[in-house]
C-alpha cells in the first residue's frame, strides 16, 4: 500500500516564512532554512516552498533563500512562485527544487504545463491551484488568491492534469489557517475529476484532522500544512505515529 505523505509548505516572503489565515494577515514566522532543516531532519516527506508574492509583485523568485534551503534538505523540494515560463522551471531546478509548483503563470498560458511536462517529465509539474467558494461554485483565484478569475476550479484541474501536471495541490481559501480541518467537500470533487496524485491543503488543524482526511478521502495521496508544523502544535513524528495507529501508511 502507498504511504500517505505529510508535507510540511513554507509560505516565504522577503526571505521570511510566514503565516495568515485565509490567505490574509500575514505574520512572521521563521527562517526558511532553519524550518527546511528542521523538517527534513523530522521526518517530513517532502517539503514545499512558495514564494507567496513572488507573482502579485511582479518579480522573480527568490532564489538565494531557495539555494539555502536545497542545500540544507535531504527530502523532495517543491518550489513556486513566479513560475511563468520553460526558463522558470529550468532556473528553478537548478537551485536544487525536485518539482515546480505553477499557479498563475499556468492560468496566464495553460500550454506551460504541456511544455514543461515535455521538457521535464509530468513527475516535475505541480498544478497548485487556490479555490474558494463563490456562489455555491468552486471558483479558481489567481495571485495568491487575491484574484477571482471566475473560472471554475473543477474544470481547470481537469484540464491541467490532462495537459501533463503530475500532482494536484488544492489549497482550499476558505480552510486556509482556519485550523478546522481540510476541505474534504473540495477534495472529494478534485479526486473524482482526476486520476493523478491530489495534495490537501488548507485547514489543518489536529491530528484528528489528517486521520480524517486519510480515512474519508483514500484517493487524496498527501496532507500538507503550516501553522500547526510551524508552532510545534503537532510534530510530524507524533502525527505519522498516530496515522499508523489508525491504519493509514505512513513512512516512520
Amino acid at each position: 500500500m502507498i504511504t500517505k505523505r505529510i508535507i510540511p509548505c513554507l509560505d516565504v516572503r522577503d526571505g521570511r516564512v510566514v503565516k495568515g489565515v485565509n490567505f490574509e494577515g500575514l505574520n512572521d514566522v521563521s527562517s526558511p532554512v532553519e524550518l527546511g532543516r528542521y523538517y527534513s531532519d523530522s521526518g517530513a516527506d517532502e517539503l514545499v516552498f512558495y514564494d507567496i508574492t513572488a507573482s502579485s509583485e511582479g518579480r522573480r523568485l527568490f532564489t538565494d533563500i531557495l539555494r539555502q534551503v536545497a542545500e540544507q534538505i535531504f527530502i523532495p523540494l517543491t518550489v513556486g512562485g513566479a513560475i511563468s515560463t520553460v526558463d522558470d522551471f529550468d532556473r528553478v531546478l537548478k537551485c536544487g527544487a525536485d518539482k515546480v509548483s505553477v499557479n498563475s503563470g499556468a492560468i496566464r498560458d495553460p500550454d506551460l504545463i504541456y511544455r514543461a511536462a515535455k521538457k521535464y517529465g509530468e513527475q516535475c509539474v505541480v498544478l497548485s491551484a487556490d479555490v474558494k467558494r463563490v456562489d455555491g461554485r468552486f471558483t479558481l483565484f489567481a495571485r495568491g488568491g487575491r484574484e477571482n478569475t471566475g473560472i471554475d476550479a473543477i474544470d481547470w484541474i481537469k484540464r491541467g492534469a490532462e495537459l501533463g501536471a503530475g500532482e494536484i495541490v488544492l489549497n482550499s481559501i476558505d480552510t486556509d489557517g482556519v485550523k478546522g480541518g481540510f476541505d474534504l467537500e473540495m477534495l472529494a470533487a478534485v479526486c473524482e475529476a482526476v486520476s493523478v496524485p491530489v495534495i490537501a491543503s488548507g485547514g489543518a488543524g489536529s491530528i484528528a484532522d489528517f486521520v480524517e482526511l486519510f480515512n474519508t478521502l483514500p484517493k487524496v495521496d498527501a496532507g500538507l500544512a503550516a501553522s500547526i508544523f510551524h508552532f510545534g502544535e503537532v510534530t510530524i513524528p507524533e502525527l505519522k505515529r498516530e496515522l499508523r495507529a489508525n491504519g493509514i501508511p505512513a513512512r516512520l
